[in-house]
């Protein structure tokens, strides 16, 4: 840590603006007051620059601010934004969906998402390292990180499926246009509902043996050669070919930091609005999309009555963003200190809404294509998840003229989405661990490579035989309660553990401006509450895992919730081991577990009580104290203000840490013929307690 000495004293009329040693992090002017008979005066002051070890060795930044914005946009518009928000409209009143996912996006999504782009920003390390506003909950750090390494387990499996898709579009014939092929069973039919040979009880009843479906399951995943998640089987080379390739990519992508990572988002974060757009254009020119789009949109309020429909807001809003992830904190640590990290956080959140939003239009169109084409209706065609993109959406690009070149481009959009997502989760665990471990640091390269093969290693069980029962169970169960858990504590550690009051002054430090009443009471209740409501829901409505007409053994589930509370259990793990690790008595190991670590030194000096207070009781405190009445409130000064929370009621003098402007805020309490002045040439001793 450096330090500078700055004397401040007692002077005539003005107070002139400190001068800042160094641009770089948060500034705080430690001040000694005495308390004297008529009120509160000055004596001296250290201005101190608190520095993380990453940012004393110059911590990297983005090269330009364009490529932070795509990074967090790559990672929050992913393949959910395509299969998933789309789905949720049409089926909970379509229009009328908009009403609760977009009020929760508003007091809960954006509050959330703004406050870990702050924590990362002013903090400038990982997901762990961020703790040390409140070194007793570091286990959260732990918790996200390693929920996306598990989730790095399944979802480049994902990305190895699209990749796999791509290669085979590369013929005149998409193989999955007929029953012809080797990997066909005798049950494959090319005929539909609405065919004269097929029957009439719908597509979902017959998606089963179509040449789309069979190709996805028996000619890509030979799912037909396994019975269960208890007879995997080996992996497929097809698959593990395509897997070394996206581990490939993935490396070069992330292993010299964001000095790469911000390059190759400029092609994987822009690629998918430009497919998305030409999709579209096309989608709209076909026979029935009309019908399919007044579907996405038709408006039944009616809906609103019903209570999953705004659990199913919820949960969206709260996956569809990314956070607990680690990963926005990650990417925002990167920034530089005084970025504006509430524009961007407003800018990133209505962009991955409108995707989400205009997504549907491209889905819909292509759907309303299918039902007209097959005579059924939008609800027989109208799916979720893998089935939507690997096997409806490829059959009817297949009946497209030029059906080869717009499977090559919707798969190479696909890959696009998956890629710069998961390169947001390994960036979280990657930046969370080295910055946690500084001798990982020093070999960031190599430890990319030992997470990045660890990852394929485990990711093999997924493109086995049987690997999509594997998967379904990861997908169940790696970031589901788990995560909503995560975010949960991590809220309630900012707002009731570090305080709203010191985030916020953390905000105005770096922004110059102050977060309004809004931001603080969202993430002082309403962001809580909402995240309580949605993993108590998680909790009630849990139904375990299946694939079509598969049921997962009872060994399975229970895997799956070892899976989902390992990572949940980092949380008290950690914190105990923190409790038990400190020294001294229960209530000062409780202090030092929930205090700062930069104000760990007030600490040993005993002069900090609590962390709470404010303005109006501060005065009220003055003018006790002038009357000579008594006061049971121990002496609060400027309580509103930050470090200004601290508390001593220590008879003669305190201690405090506050900022400069929260040191020009509290004239009001020196004498009334005393005022501030800066002279950082000049030094004075420190007064000894």
């Amino acid at each position: 840590m450096s330090k500078s000495k700055c004397s401040v004293g007692l002077m005539s009329s003005v107070v002139a603006p400190a001068k800042e040693p160094n641009a770089m992090g948060p500034k705080e002017v430690e001040l000694i007051l005495v308390k004297e008979q008529n009120g509160v005066q000055l004596t001296s002051s250290t201005l101190t620059n608190h520095q993380s070890p990453v940012e004393a060795q110059d911590r990297e930044t983005w090269g330009k601010k364009i490529d932070f914005l795509l990074s967090v946009i790559g990672f929050a518009v992913d393949l959910a934004n395509v299969w998933r928000f789309p789905y949720l409209c049409y089926k909970n009143g379509g229009g009328a969906f908009l009403v609760p996912y977009l009020l929760f996006m508003v007091i809960a999504g954006m509050p959330l998402f703004y406050m870990e782009l702050a924590l990362g920003q002013f903090n400038r390390e990982g997901a762990a390292g961020v703790w040390k506003i409140c070194p007793v909950l570091k286990g959260v750090g732990f918790t996200v990180i390693l929920i996306s390494l598990y989730v790095g387990f399944f979802y480049n499996v994902i990305i190895a499926w699209a990749l796999h898709y791509l290669f085979s579009s590369f013929t005149t014939e998409l193989p999955w246009v007929h029953c012809n092929n080797s990997w066909n069973s005798p049950n494959c039919s090319d005929a539909h509902p609405g065919d004269s040979s097929g029957s009439s009880s719908g597509l979902n009843d017959t998606f089963g043996t179509t040449p789309a479906a069979e190709y996805f399951e028996r000619g890509v995943l030979h799912l037909h050669q396994s019975h269960g998640i208890d007879d995997l089987g080996p992996p497929r080379w097809q698959l593990t070919a395509c897997l070394v390739l996206v581990i490939v990519l993935l490396y070069f992508s992330l292993w010299k930091g964001v000095k790469t990572s911000g390059k190759v988002v400029w092609i994987t974060a822009t690629m998918p609005y430009v497919v998305l757009t030409a999709l579209l254009l096309r989608g709209v020119t076909l026979p029935g999309a009309i019908d399919g789009i007044r579907a996405y949109l038709s408006v039944d309020f009616y809906r609103l009555c019903e209570a999953s429909v705004w659990i199913d807001a919820a949960t969206q809003v709260c996956f569809s963003l990314g956070v607990g992830f680690g990963v926005l904190i990650a990417f925002s640590s990167y920034n530089k200190f005084t970025n504006n990290c509430y524009r961007d956080a407003i800018v990133t959140t209505s962009i991955n809404s409108l995707t989400s939003f205009s997504s549907g239009f491209v889905v819909f169109s292509f759907l309303g294509y299918m039902a007209q084409k097959h005579s059924v209706p939008i609800a027989d065609v109208a799916k979720d998840g893998p089935g939507l993109i690997f096997i409806i959406y490829p059959e009817a690009i297949a009946t497209l003229p030029l059906s080869s070149a717009w499977a090559v481009v919707f798969f190479i959009m696909l890959l696009t989405l998956g890629i710069d997502s998961a390169m947001g989760g390994m960036e979280s665990v990657i930046t969370g661990l080295i910055d946690e471990f500084q001798l990982l640091h020093r070999h960031r390269e190599l430890f990319t490579l030992f997470i990045v093969l660890a990852t394929f290693l485990l990711s093999l069980f997924c493109v086995t035989n049987g690997g999509i029962y594997v998967f379904t169970l990861l997908d169940h169960f790696a970031a589901g309660t788990s995560i909503l858990f995560g975010v949960l504590i991590e809220a309630i550690g900012v707002a009731w553990f570090y305080g709203v009051g010191q985030f916020s002054d953390d905000i105005q430090q770096m922004t110059g401006q102050r977060p309004s009443l809004y931001w603080r009471l969202c993430w002082k209740l309403v962001s809580p509450c909402f995240l309580l409501f949605v993993v108590v829901v998680s909790i009630v409505t849990f139904r375990p895992p299946h694939y079509g007409a598969y049921i997962f053994p009872d060994w399975a589930n229970a895997l799956g919730w070892v899976i989902a509370t390992s990572s949940m259990a980092m949380v008290p793990i950690y914190a105990a081991y923190k409790f038990c690790s400190l020294p001294g008595s229960f209530r000062e190991k409780l202090a030092y577990a929930i205090t700062p670590e930069k104000d760990h030194g007030l600490l040993d000096r005993g002069e900090v009580r609590q962390f709470t207070g404010h303005q109006e009781q501060d005065r009220a405190a003055e003018a006790a104290s002038h009357s000579g009445k008594a006061s049971k409130a121990p002496r609060k000064v400027a309580g509103t203000w930050g470090r200004g929370d601290i508390t001593t009621s220590h008879p003669s003098h305190w201690r405090a840490v506050w900022t400069q402007p929260q040191i020009e805020s509290a004239q009001h309490l020196l004498d009334p013929a005393a005022e501030l002045r800066y002279a950082p040439e000049a030094t004075m001793p420190t007064m000894a307690n």
